[in-house]
């Protein structure tokens, strides 16, 4: 099992390029939600993949509401935010675990947040900073969960 990334209506392809390649060299799945504000085919996508493309485990929903249809998702998912207080380091990280980051522009949905309050963390910034790139959040994140889970990392 590995950990599953979620992106919530991504709307720049470079940094979901990042994150595919990102994702496969974590051994990680990827899951992209509807609307995107791309078309996943692009080259800026493909460019940013480089090769890995056709190596990554990509699942392509058509909603949130048709994710949270085929997904159980209890305490196993964390939600990536500036609207908690408390930082990813503090989340106990389990293999096969869903991390949710919001699009680059509104973020995780209200609704979403507000469900799974307890469940939400943020990458602790400096009261001058607002965000971080997308691509760079998601590596923060997942690597400290591979970090956490390092025992059960399928190593080269």
């Amino acid at each position: 099992m590995a950990f599953n990334l979620v992106l919530v209506h991504p709307q720049i392809p470079n940094n979901t390029g990042a994150i595919g390649r990102l994702c496969v060299n974590a051994g990680a799945s990827l899951h992209l939600i509807k609307p995107i504000g791309f078309d996943i085919d692009e080259k800026a996508v493909r460019r940013a993949g480089l090769d890995y493309w056709d190596k990554l485990d990509l699942h392509v929903w058509e909603s949130l509401e048709h994710f949270f249809e085929n997904n159980e998702i209890t305490d196993n998912a964390y939600f990536a935010t500036t609207k908690t207080d408390k930082p990813y380091f503090e989340a106990t990280f389990k293999d096969g675990d869903y991390i949710f980051f919001g699009s680059e522009t509104a973020g995780i949905p209200e609704d979403v947040l507000n469900k799974y309050k307890t469940q939400c963390v943020t990458i602790p910034m400096t009261k001058d900073g607002r965000s971080l790139n997308l691509a760079i959040s998601t590596g923060i994140v997942l690597y400290d969960a591979i970090r956490q889970t390092y025992d059960t990392f399928p190593k080269a």
